[in-house]
This record gives C-alpha cells, sequence and structure tokens, in this order.
C-alpha cells in the first residue's frame, strides 16, 4: 500500500546527517546513545535503525502537530516528539551550534503546520494509513481509486469506521472503491457538507444518511441502486423512467439521470415536480416526448438532452427555456419558446428547419453547426443581444446583409460552408471575431475592413481569395486588427502593400499562396508582429527588415525558395524557426544564440552543409533538426517507401506530441510508423517514441499474427508505462509494413493499430481509405461498455471528467473503463496505393480525411507533405501540439499478387524510350557483394537503349516518340494463361519474376519527359524521378553453362546500365571461385577492390571511368531492390561518358556482330522485352 516509489523523493530531503540518537525518555538507563543515520524529509522525522545505521530499516517519525524543544541538560541538544496518544520522543545531539540552529528552525516550521487536505487517491491502498490519524484538524481528504473495503477483519484502528474521528472533516470522496455497502461511519461525521461514493457497486442507502443535516451533495453515480431514500444523484444508474419518490424531495431543484435507459420522457412525471429547475438526461436512449395534454411547464428553465435518440423536437412546452442542450441527436426539425431563451446548442444534428418563436431577444449564444441548414433562419437577425453565432459546416450558400449590422455579434463563426460571396456593401459591424474559412469566396467585401473597426481576428483560408480589402484609405488607419489567417488562397504579391494598413498585427498566416517576394518597407511596418506563416510560397528570401518585428517569437517559412539565411537569429524574443524544404546553403549566426530559441528546423535542404563548429553551436538548441549525412553505399529504405514527418508545439510551447519512423524496421523489407500524443503531457508520448519498436520487435518473435501481435504491444507497453501511466495517458497509432519472409519479393502487408485519436488514412486511386477508429463516447459498444463498468461520463464528454477516449494508452486508474486494446486494421498494399498519413488529434480535428488526401496528393516530397498538413491545421485554428507522418509509397506489379483478378494490371506510365540496353546482375547476398561460388550463375536481362537517350534521361530531354514493344513469341516465359507477376507459371525455360530498380536523378524533369502525351512502356514504372524496370531472372541451373559464357558486366553494387552490351574486351569467362576483398571506398561511394582481384567486381575511381565497351558503376547497393541514384555532380561527368562512348559505336560494329551471333547459338536466349 501506499505511494508508489519516486525518484523524486531526494527533493523533499531538506536535512540529513549522522548524529548520535537517543529513543524514548531520558532518565531510563536502557535507552543509549548511538550514532545513526537522521533524516527531515517533507513533515517526517527519518531515524536509521540502530544495528544498520545507513541502509537498515527506517523509523519515521510524524512532526505535524508534534514538538520540537531544546535540551538543556545537553549541549546542541534537540527533542522531535510526534503528536497523538501515542507519541514517541527522539533525542538528538548536533556536533556543532550551526547544525543545531539549522534543524531547529527547520523542525519547529514543520511542527507547527496544521494540514487540513489530504489526496491519497490512486495509491492502491487496501486501509488507511496510521499516519493519517495523526492530524485531527482534516477538512477535505480524497480517498477515491483505491481498494478499500468494508472488512470486518482489519484492525479498527485503520478502517472506514475510523472515519468519524475526523469531526472537523467537510468533503469525502470514497468514489471508485467498489466497497460494495454504504460506510455507516460517515453518517457520524457531522460537519460534512459533500460526499462521493460513486461507482462503488452499492445496492442500497441506509435511511441514516438523512442525519447529516449539513450535507449538501451527495453522489451515487454509477451503482446499483434501484430504490432511494430522500436523496439522488442518480446518473449511470439503471432506471428507465423518473422514480416517484423525487416528487417528496421538495428541496431538490435539479434533476440529474444522464446515463441511464430511459426510451422516453414522461411530461407529466416533470410537472408533478415544480420544484425541479435543472433536468439533465443526457446519454439516455430517449427517442419522443411523451406529452399526455400537459400544460406548460414554467418550472423548468435548463433542459440537456444531449446523446440521446431524438428525431424531432418540439421544445415549445417549455415555455420559460432559457438553456436547451440537444447536441448530438439525430434532430431534423427543432421547435423552441424564445421567451426567455439565452443560450441554444443544437450542433452535430441533421436540421434542415429551426423555429424559435417568439423572437430571443435574450439570446446571447448559439452553436448551430455541423448540421444540413441551407439558409439563415430570420429571426436570428431580429435577435438583439446574440453575442456568439457559430453556423459553421452546413451548406449556407449566402449570409443576409442584416446579421452583418448588428450592434450585439461579437462572433460569427460560418466557416465550411458554400458562400460564394459575402454582402457587398454594409454599415459599420460591431464584430471581433470572422470565421469564413473554407468556403467560395473569390473576394472579401471591399469596405469590410473599413467598416469593421473592432475586429481582431479575420480567419479566411481554404478560399480562392486573389486580393485583400484596403484598411483605410489614406495614411491613418483605425484597424486594431491582431490576427489574419489567409492560407491556402491565391494571393499574390499585390496584397503585401495592403497588410500595412495593419499596424497592431501579431499573428500572419500566408502560407500555400502565389507569393514570391515580401517587401522589405512592407515588413518593416508591421512592427508588432509576433508570428509569421509563409510557407508554402515561391520566396526566394525574407526581408532583413525583420529585424523591425522586435516581437517575433515565431517563424516558419518552409517549401519555399529561399537561398539565404534570414536575419532571425538577431531577434531577442524569437523562439521557433522553420526552414525546412528550401534552397539554404549556409547559414549566419550571431556569437551568441537568442535566449528563448527553442525549435531550429532546416531539414530539406539539400546543398546546406554545415562545419563543426556551427553544428556544436546549435546543438545546445533544445529541438534542432537537419538532414543526416548519407551512410555512403547503405541506402537506407527500399524503394517502395520513403517517408517525412514533422512535430510542432502549440501556444504553450510543450510539444506533447511524437513521432517514430523506422524505414528498415527488423530487416531491409519491414518499416514502423507512429505517431503519439499526449494531450497536455509530455511524458505519455517521449516514453511511446523509445519503447514501442522494441516490444513491437519482440513481439514479431511470438506470432505472426498482425492482430495478435499488435495488441500484444500496445498491452505490453501499458504495462511499461508503470508510474506514468497511473494519472496520464496518450493516444497512439503504429502502422507496419512486412512481407512474407518466405517470399521476400512478395507482396507487402500494412498494418494500422490505433488508440485514441491518432489516426491513419491511406491514398487508394486518389481516395482516402481509413485504416483507424475513434473510439469517443459517440460509439455505441464503447457507451454501454462503460456503463457496464459503471464509470461517468462528465459533461464534457470524459470518462471520470479525464479522457474523452475510451480506448487509450495509460490512465490505468480508469480500468476496466478504460483499455489500451487498439482497432487493428490490416490492408495487402497494392500499386494503385500511393500514400498513407498518420496524424495526431489536432490534424484530423482541423482536417477532414478527404482534404488531407488532397491537399498532399500532389506534393513529391514527403517531408513537404507533412509539413504541409500541419501549417494547414494551424492556420484553420488549431493551436496546441500537432504531428504528422507521411510514407509514400511505390508498390509495383511485380510486388503485388493479382492471381486472383485473372490477370495483370496494366503497368503504370514508364520513362524509358523506345531502344534501352539495361543489364541488370542479380546481387549475391554476401557479404562482400560477390557472386555466390555455390550459385555458379548470373542472371542478364537485355533490351535495346540507345546512348543518345540514356544520356538524354541523365541530364537532358527525352524522346518524344512513343515507345514500340514488341513481345518474343518464341520466349517461354509467357504461357497463354495469365498470371500474376508474383507466381507465374513455371515451366522448364521459365523465369522467376523479381523486381529491380534504377533511379535517375534529372535537374530538368521530375519524370524525364516533357509532354504528357507520352505512352507508358510495358514494364517499366515510374514514380517522380524514380524509374523502376520490371524484369526477368532466371533461375533454371540447367543453363548454367551457357550463362557463363555470357560476357556480363558485374559489380558489387548489383546493377551496371551500359549503352552497348558488345564491347570489345568484355567476353571473358567469369571466375565465380575468386574471393576478392573490398578495397577502399571512393568518392563517388563505390567500393573498389584490389587490382590482383578476377572477380565480377570492376575497379572504380573517384569518378566514372571510361572503359573499353564504355560504362559506369553505380554507387554499392545493400540489396538487388534498391535504387541506383547518380549523384548531381556526377551527372555533366556521366554525359560526357556517354558521349564519348556515341562516338566508338561505329568502330565496335564488327564486335557487335560477332556478338549477337554468339547470342543467337544459345537456344532460348530469354529476351525479355520492356
Amino acid at each position: 500500500s501506499g505511494k508508489p516509489h519516486s525518484t523524486g523523493n531526494s527533493e523533499r530531503i531538506q536535512l540529513s546527517g549522522m548524529y548520535n540518537v537517543r529513543k524514548g525518555k531520558m532518565h531510563l538507563p536502557v535507552n543509549r546513545w548511538t550514532r545513526r543515520q537522521v533524516i527531515l524529509c517533507g513533515t517526517c522525522l527519518i531515524v536509521s535503525s540502530v544495528k544498520e545505521s545507513q541502509t537498515g530499516k527506517m523509523h519515521v517519525l510524524p512532526l505535524i502537530g508534534g514538538k520540537v524543544e531544546e535540551v538543556k541538560k545537553h549541549q546542541h541538544c534537540l527533542a522531535f516528539s510526534s503528536s497523538g496518544p501515542q507519541s514517541q520522543t527522539y533525542y538528538i545531539c548536533f556536533d556543532t551550534f550551526t547544525e543545531y540552529l539549522r534543524w531547529l528552525r527547520q523542525a519547529s516550521k514543520v511542527a507547527s503546520q496544521r494540514i487540513s487536505s489530504v489526496d491519497l487517491s490512486c495509491c492502491s491502498l487496501e486501509h488507511l494509513p496510521a499516519n493519517l490519524f495523526y492530524s485531527q484538524d482534516l477538512t477535505h481528504l480524497n480517498l477515491k481509486q483505491n481498494f478499500l473495503r468494508l472488512n470486518p477483519s482489519v484492525s479498527t484502528t485503520r478502517g472506514l469506521s475510523e472515519l468519524q474521528r475526523f469531526t472537523k472533516l467537510k468533503s469525502l470522496n470514497l468514489s471508485n472503491n467498489n466497497l460494495g455497502d454504504f460506510p455507516l461511519a460517515v453518517c457520524s461525521i457531522p460537519t460534512l457538507t459533500e460526499l462521493n461514493v460513486s461507482c462503488n457497486a452499492l445496492k442500497s442507502i441506509p435511511a441514516a444518511v438523512g442525519d447529516m443535516h449539513n450535507l449538501q451533495t451527495l453522489l451515487l453515480d454509477g451503482n446499483f441502486l434501484h430504490s432511494l431514500p430522500n436523496y439522488l444523484s442518480l446518473s449511470f444508474n439503471e432506471f428507465t423512467d423518473i422514480p416517484g419518490v423525487l416528487e417528496k424531495l421538495n428541496g431538490m431543484d435539479k434533476l440529474c439521470m444522464s446515463g441511464n435507459c430511459m426510451e422516453t420522457l414522461s411530461l407529466q412525471a416533470l410537472r408533478r415536480m415544480p420544484h425541479i429547475k435543472h433536468v439533465d438526461l443526457r446519454l439516455n436512449v430517449i427517442r419522443r416526448l411523451v406529452v399526455d395534454e400537459v400544460d406548460f411547464l414554467h418550472h423548468v428553465t435548463q433542459l440537456d438532452l444531449r446523446d440521446n435518440k431524438l428525431c424531432e423536437l418540439d421544445a415549445t412546452i417549455f415555455n420559460n427555456i432559457e438553456v436547451l442542450h440537444c447536441e448530438r441527436n439525430h434532430l431534423v426539425t427543432l421547435k423552441i419558446s424564445g421567451y426567455f431563451l439565452k443560450a441554444l446548442y443544437a450542433f452535430s444534428n441533421e436540421l434542415v428547419h429551426l423555429d424559435v418563436y417568439p423572437v430571443p431577444n435574450y439570446l446571447t449564444s448559439m452553436d448551430i453547426s455541423r448540421n444540413h441548414l441551407e439558409s439563415l433562419p430570420e429571426w436570428v437577425c431580429d435577435s438583439r443581444k446574440l453575442e456568439v453565432l457559430d453556423v459553421g459546416h452546413n451548406q449556407l450558400c449566402e449570409l443576409p446583409t442584416r446579421l452583418f449590422c448588428s450592434s450585439s455579434l461579437r462572433k460569427l463563426l460560418s466557416g465550411h460552408n458554400q458562400l460564394g460571396r459575402l454582402p457587398e456593401r454594409f454599415e459599420r459591424t460591431q464584430l471581433e471575431v470572422l470565421d469564413v474559412q473554407h468556403n467560395q469566396l473569390l473576394e472579401l467585401p471591399s469596405n469590410l475592413l473599413l467598416k469593421a473597426d473592432s475586429l481582431r481576428s479575420l480567419n479566411a483560408s481554404a478560399n480562392k481569395l486573389e486580393t485583400l480589402p484596403p484598411a483605410t484609405l489614406s495614411e491613418e488607419t483605425n484597424s486594431i486588427l491582431q490576427e489574419l489567417y489567409l492560407t491556402n488562397n491565391n494571393l499574390t504579391d499585390k496584397c503585401v502593400p495592403l497588410l500595412t494598413g495593419h499596424p497592431h498585427l501579431k499573428i500572419l498566416h500566408m502560407a500555400y499562396n502565389r507569393l514570391q517576394s515580401f517587401p522589405a518597407s512592407k515588413m518593416a511596418k508591421l512592427e508588432e508582429l509576433e508570428e509569421i506563416d509563409i510557407s508554402g510560397n515561391k520566396l526566394k528570401a525574407i526581408p532583413t527588415t525583420i529585424m523591425n518585428c522586435r516581437r517575433m517569437h515565431t517563424v516558419i517559412a518552409h517549401s519555399n525558395c529561399i537561398e539565404v539565411f534570414p536575419e532571425v537569429m538577431q531577434l531577442v524574443e524569437i523562439k521557433c524557426v522553420d526552414l525546412s524544404c528550401n534552397e539554404l546553403s549556409e547559414i549566419t549566426l550571431p556569437e551568441n544564440l537568442p535566449p528563448k530559441l527553442q525549435e531550429l528546423d532546416l531539414t530539406g535542404n539539400p546543398r546546406l552543409v554545415l562545419d563543426h563548429k556551427t553544428l556544436e553551436l546549435l546543438n545546445n538548441i533544445r529541438c534542432f533538426k537537419i538532414d543526416q549525412p548519407s551512410a555512403g553505399d547503405a541506402s537506407g529504405a527500399p524503394a517502395v517507401w520513403s517517408h517525412g514527418y514533422t512535430e510542432a508545439s502549440g501556444v504553450k510551447n510543450k510539444l506533447c506530441v511524437a513521432a517514430l519512423s523506422a524505414n528498415n524496421f527488423c530487416d531491409n523489407r519491414e518499416a514502423l510508423y507512429g505517431v503519439f500524443d499526449g494531450d497536455r503531457n509530455v511524458e505519455v508520448p517521449y516514453l511511446l517514441q523509445c519503447t514501442m519498436s522494441d516490444i513491437l520487435a519482440e513481439e514479431l518473435q511470438k506470432t505472426k499474427s498482425e492482430e495478435e501481435y499488435m495488441i500484444n504491444t500496445f498491452i505490453v507497453m501499458q504495462r511499461k508505462l508503470g508510474t506514468a501511466g497511473q494519472k496520464l495517458g496518450g493516444s497512439a497509432v503504429l502502422c507496419h509494413i512486412k512481407h512474407d519472409p518466405m517470399d521476400p519479393g512478395g507482396c507487402f502487408t500494412l498494418t494500422s493499430a490505433n488508440v485514441g485519436k491518432c489516426q491513419t488514412v491511406l491514398c487508394r486511386n486518389g481516395k482516402p481509405l481509413p485504416l483507424s477508429r475513434s473510439y469517443v463516447m459517440s460509439c455505441e459498444e464503447e457507451l454501454k461498455r462503460i456503463k457496464q463498468h459503471k464509470a461517468i461520463i462528465t459533461e464534457d464528454g470524459k470518462v471520470n471528467g479525464v479522457t474523452d477516449s475510451t480506448r487509450i494508452l495509460g490512465y490505468t486508474f480508469l480500468h476496466p473503463s478504460v483499455v489500451p486494446r487498439p482497432h487493428v486494421q490490416s490492408i495487402t498494399l497494392t500499386p494503385q496505393d500511393e500514400f498513407f498519413i498518420l496524424g495526431s488529434k489536432g490534424l484530423w480535428d482541423s482536417l477532414s480525411t478527404e482534404e488531407a488526401v488532397e491537399a498532399v496528393r500532389n506534393v513529391p516530397e514527403p517531408l513537404a507533405a507533412a509539413k504541409k498538413l500541419c501549417t494547414l491545421a494551424q492556420s484553420y485554428g488549431y493551436n496546441d501540439s500537432i504531428s504528422a507522418v507521411v510514407v509514400q509509397l511505390n508498390v509495383t506489379e511485380d510486388s503485388f499478387c493479382c492471381c486472383e483478378l485473372n490477370g495483370v494490371p496494366p503497368p503504370s506510365p514508364g520513362i524509358f524510350p523506345q531502344s534501352v540496353n539495361v543489364v541488370i546482375k542479380d546481387r549475391p547476398t554476401d557479404a562482400l557483394g560477390m557472386p555466390s561460388s555455390s550459385s555458379g550463375m548470373a542472371s542478364e536481362i537485355s533490351s535495346e537503349i540507345s546512348t543518345s537517350e540514356m544520356s538524354s534521361e541523365v541530364g537532358s530531354t527525352a524522346s518524344d516518340e512513343p515507345p514500340q514493344v514488341a513481345l518474343n513469341e518464341n520466349s517461354p516465359a509467357y504461357p497463354n494463361e495469365q498470371r500474376c507477376m508474383l507466381h507465374p507459371v513455371c515451366l522448364a525455360n521459365s523465369f522467376q519474376r523479381q523486381l529491380s530498380s534504377a533511379t535517375f536523378s534529372s535537374a530538368f524533369s521530375d519524370n524525364g519527359l516533357d509532354s504528357d502525351d507520352e505512352e507508358p512502356i510495358e514494364g517499366v514504372f515510374t514514380n517522380g524521378s524514380r524509374v523502376e524496370v520490371e524484369v526477368d531472372i532466371h533461375c533454371s541451373r540447367a543453363k548454367e553453362k551457357q550463362l557463363l559464357h555470357v560476357p556480363v558486366e558485374a559489380s558489387d553494387e548489383g546493377i551496371v546500365i551500359s549503352a552497348n552490351e558488345d564491347e570489345t574486351g568484355l567476353s571473358r569467362k567469369a571466375d565465380y571461385s575468386a574471393t576478392g576483398t573490398i578495397g577502399r571506398r571512393r568518392g563517388n561511394g563505390s567500393v573498389a577492390p584490389q587490382e590482383g582481384s578476377h572477380n565480377l567486381i570492376e575497379v572504380a575511381a573517384d569518378a566514372p571511368l571510361r572503359k573499353t565497351g564504355g560504362y559506369f558503376a553505380a554507387p554499392a547497393q545493400p540489396d538487388p531492390d534498391d535504387q541506383f541514384i547518380i549523384p548531381p555532380e556526377l551527372e555533366e561527368e556521366v554525359k560526357e561518358i556517354m558521349k564519348q562512348h556515341q562516338e566508338q559505336q561505329q568502330q565496335q560494329q564488327q564486335q557487335q556482330q560477332q556478338r549477337q551471333y554468339q547470342m543467337d547459338q544459345l537456344p532460348d536466349y530469354y529476351d525479355t522485352p520492356l
């Protein structure tokens, strides 16, 4: 029992030392002086035992209410005594007078304290600790979430029956202890005003509760009560109607029966209770109201019908209603009495008609968002005191002009509608907040900013704006605008000068527009600017006059063309700088970094090179991100996936999210990605990020079932959270890509598992395919499960007021209501799968799955895509921590089984021109990159490639001629039966289909094509600048000798691209028994063997050298499926080599014919057309 031990106990130690100690009365000779360890920790004196002075048993003496006295008979001696009838005394002699005074002052302060409030919740207590009774002055005692029982066997000095000793107790919380019976002892506490015995499996309430005359609040939620005395708080029980006994409780004015089983609401029962003013019936299953000719119910002023099953509601019978809650029903029509109506909340329904009569002149707040309204009721404009109006997520096409002329309206939220325009001209408005995001606005009213003198915040993101209205017609301006969000529009440089009409602007978001420059003179006038986001434009520089913005703390300018590092490091208040995905080549830093700088992101700048001194300085920043240097020949992730991620802290400057990315998880053919969201805590996301991948790796060794190992991972993670997971929790989503280990070239499977509100969405054929599920109160099965476990859902929709997710990691004190069991879904990846997104709660609260997929579908780089998602969410209004991971996929037909479809899907468009000669060697699996001596064979596939076209692909324009592909009719690799590439028909001379890819970097085109009318080439697949060539790898040993005579050019990289395979001097026989060792690594990333080696590895210099046949060797690759990339700095040299090779073609015609003759002599040469 007791609280878990904390590593922070040392922080509570105030004084400690080795002193002479004597226990008990001074005149007794049996008590002797002994040198012991003494510690003053918190409110207790801790003295070690006699025998083991430092490591043995420790005696604890509570000092609160006790005494600390001087002992005059001994020098520098103090007497420490505890309070209570069984008090103990320790005498301690100090070595110096200084220590004596220090202990006297500190201990006297502790002894003089009087504790009035004690919190022992979530401490796993089975009985009350003895030291709890040392202080009799307690007024507030919290014992919830323990294991207390009404057990007679427990000592009477530590049982619940002793609670009556606290004669001054006012508040007692015994909830969630599973008591079973009501503790009668609390009825003897005369001062008790608040008692909570919720969730204790109580079946009855004794009549003795009537003796507590001062009791004002009695909470009985989450029990098994079927009857009551004269008290109530009946939420989350099993009532099907309103108990008649409530009619006798005339002192009660609030009826709380949420979370019960009521299907109908009888208004006759309410009529018989005229003392009831507030009715709370949320989270029932009410489908209709039974009127039965009831007169107006004048006494009910607040009615809460949230989360029921109502399809229509006529609440006009409550003619004095002031506040009505009817959210999350299925309402199509709603009628209300408006005489005294002050607040109406009806969002998340299906409303098409809303009638309030008479006009509600006292209405101040109305939320009717997320409905099906096509127009705003006229009476809304006549409401004279309306201050807040939320009509977002409807189908409104226009807003009435009179609405903007209201003298009371302060906040108007009309985003996510179909507004094509706002009222053209209107008189002065008192609006302070205007949100018109996600509409179809081409422009804002020309006099909007002239007439809205009080406007502080304007969000017009996600529209089609091309210009902005002026804020003033002269040099003087009255604008007090502080927040301006214009992200995702069509704004140009012409709009920037208009911003100077808002000198008090603090937050400016203009990301993803068409800005090409930001004039320095305009930036200089925005002196009060604190946060700016101009990402996703075409800016080449940030003006140096940003130095005038002395209050600037956040600069976000990723995904631009910025070449010069801005002067942001001179700003004293700067905290966050994001310059990722730009064209920076160097940065300039002051001698000392800004004192408040916490985040600096420089990733996605391929030309940026930092020296050691600069890196050492920047590593002092709490969150510094920069691209890691490439690992030479270790290419990292396979070509089938690549990822980018981002994390952003919110306005509280706490990063409560974390992302996980492992491109090479377990082996090179698996990957693991994750996003974790701790809501408002930092500890849990960090623990999940550091631990979860290791747990999953262990579970993969135990089972291969996707659902089983994912569920086990989350359950084991729950245990490993330990004490951190008792009162804290976090959402999590994991995505694991794997393949069948028995079939290395087989299908890839994506398995997603999530708890909480972190989710995954897959883009397939341009459409979102959700792979996650958010378990919240709106899920009927989850609500039913929570009710069975007698948990309480508070008015803010949270389990016991803690979390709104019913399945989440952590929060172990809420078990079994809140569990860590994830939703698991597995799917086989196909060539139609483009990418998938993992996002935290903030991402999916701000963007729909459709919008998120559409926003990044055309973004080539996954890092830029992840950045864009977070920027959009922040511009749309989310201001807490947020994280996103985007994983781009390149699944070809070679890694997708479609046998069940009776055919092969059509290939993706390719970029190889008509005649391309590609020689692809099967990469051996030994560590040295050598062909296996046991295999005794090499594999080769030939097609035609012209050197001019190869040169074109490397650095020039591609051929515009459409490809002409001819199949070899005599080839036995193409039987009549249609099969997939993974499982071809196995004939005597058939091939085993495998994947190989060559990737080229071009500075002129993303895909190597200059026109959109290029026809696809069979067997060639492209995604951006990556080219994948479909080839057949021969596996038959029958042709081993013949294939050994075929001239081959092998390298340790496994891929050689040649302009013509018939080069003189290359027809030597491959010696597979050679075991030459790899030599030093060259500057171009290749690995050269020793000169005396006669194996298949060619000698590579620091740059591709001209050979007799003219070729270049690719950098070493770890796998034949990996990519071949030409570094940008070598492109010119490669083109020169190709040019030289082209000049030699005429001289080599004779040798070419001879080679062709040799190949024709081979039966069925297996010429596989691309």
